[in-house]
């Protein structure tokens, strides 16, 4: 963290403790002037602070105290909760306002959070067209490019000239997410190119739009996933991209505001997935928010396979127990191989998760990661094997034929389980599942079966059990 942030993380702490002894003293202007010293993400997130430290009521009367035009930027920024919380308590006039200050594409993000009654609330407030149009928006699927674009662009004619044009923007600029880019539609609305606002303004005024436009543009399509929409994003680092319908008529833009809200909720998804929790709810609530009873019915399903799958490890300790008895010294040994055989099981699982997550590593690679893995196992199990083989002797005091069985056991755990690792999460993602099932957990517990079967078997053929 840089040092801005640590200062602006400071003077929140300071301005709370002033705001909380000025709301005791029942100090209300005060308290809204303190507010007012940060931007309204910062006021959204004190605001938050407040209603933990005191309640509810509080925030509402600081919010409500707020100028018109920072409460409607702060309101976009509030918890969904605390939304419904403050509608709950203002006046149909002040919901209005708020509604059509509103950005649309914020408007739609706070619509899709309230519950049907208070969107119903709020919808009879807004006038007959938008309210056509926001509900086309709510219908769309929550993870698709529909959910996630606003109406809010620059549309130009094919036929105008670059200086109608720029005039065009000075008109409804204000209004536009984004004037950087603008599209070219014809009568039926169908997206025929983009030109940008550097070209518009570097063009003779006579020019034709149709003759400066890019006609060959990355766009999405309203129901395409918003994983890969992120990954366009990612790919070309476009600041908007125009979402069309399947006539390839324009209806909207995201711009990558939105994109980066949708890349933090894929990556804690798969972070969550990989470590064995299930979302049951799909909720984007917060560790503290969630209840313990949800926390323990997100957890509980990986950790019952694993204990079935433990049962299988269990039966192959068993099958070699007799003979285990006669040389009691090599079960010290099956923690550490076992541990050693997760670990780089998950290790490899982890890097090509993530590479398919950035598109680094295809499916069509599988031949290539093996190899690579393979090489990289011989590697890691050889040093790892050389070190515990003195350790084994030298410390342990146990004979060279007990070290010769535990490192070489050793080496082809490792071999095995990079294998293991890199090879589950793209035949996953070869039968078009997301990689991210296969929990690390679950990577563990076959790692944890192919390191006793081959521990076992090398005990067998060395020392002849």
């Amino acid at each position: 963290m840089d040092n801005k942030n640590i200062d602006t993380d400071i003077l929140m702490e300071e301005s709370l403790e002033k705001i909380l002894e000025y709301l005791d003293e029942k100090k209300y202007f005060q308290s809204r002037d303190e507010l007012l010293k940060f931007n309204a993400v910062d006021i959204s997130e004190l605001l938050e602070d407040i209603s933990e430290e005191t309640n509810i009521d509080m925030t509402i009367i600081l919010f409500r105290l707020l100028p018109k035009d920072i409460s409607v930027e702060v309101f976009a920024e509030l918890s969904s909760d605390t939304q419904v919380d403050i509608i709950n308590a203002i006046t149909d006039k002040e919901i209005d306002f708020i509604v059509k200050e509103l950005d649309f594409d914020d408007k739609i993000d706070v619509l899709e959070e309230l519950p049907a009654n208070i969107v119903d609330r709020i919808l009879e407030k807004t006038p007959k067209h938008e309210r056509k149009l926001i509900n086309t928006f709510l219908n769309y699927p929550d993870t698709c490019a529909g959910s996630l674009m606003t109406p809010d662009y620059i549309s130009l004619d094919k036929d105008w000239t670059v200086g109608r044009a720029l005039e065009h923007i000075k008109q409804v600029g204000m209004d536009a997410e984004t004037v950087y880019t603008c599209y070219v539609r014809d009568s039926g609305r169908k997206l025929l190119g983009i030109v940008s606002l550097s070209t518009l303004v570097i063009s003779s005024s006579e020019t034709k739009v149709n003759n400066i436009m890019v006609t060959d543009y990355v766009f999405e399509n309203v129901y395409d996933d918003q994983e890969d929409v992120s990954e366009d994003f990612k790919k070309y680092g476009f600041l908007a991209i125009p979402v069309v319908d399947n006539e390839h008529r324009l209806v909207g833009i995201i711009t990558v505001d939105d994109i980066l809200d949708v890349m933090e909720e894929e990556a804690t998804e798969d972070i969550e997935r990989m470590n064995g929790v299930i979302d049951w709810e799909n909720s984007d609530k917060g560790y503290l928010d969630m209840s313990v009873w949800q926390h323990a019915l997100n957890r509980l399903p990986w950790l019952l396979i694993l204990m079935v799958a433990y049962i299988f490890t269990g039966m192959i300790i068993t099958n070699f127990e007799g003979r285990l008895s006669q040389i009691i010294c090599l079960v010290a040994y099956m923690p550490m191989l076992m541990g050693t055989g997760g670990n780089t099981g998950s290790q490899a699982a982890t890097l090509i998760i993530r590479g398919i997550a950035t598109s680094e590593v295809e499916t069509s690679d599988i031949l290539k990661v093996l190899w690579k893995e393979l090489r990289i196992g011989i590697i890691v199990g050889t040093i790892l094997s050389a070190v515990n083989f003195g350790r084994v002797c030298l410390l342990d005091g146990q004979s060279p034929e007990i070290a010769l069985t535990v490192c070489s056991a050793m080496l082809l755990i490792v071999i095995f389980a990079k294998i293991i690792g890199s090879m589950i999460p793209l035949i996953v993602k070869m039968l078009k599942l997301d990689p991210a099932l296969i929990a690390n957990p679950a990577i563990s517990s076959v790692s944890d079966m192919v390191a006793l079967s081959i521990y076992f078997a090398m005990a067998s053929l060395l020392l002849g059990l």
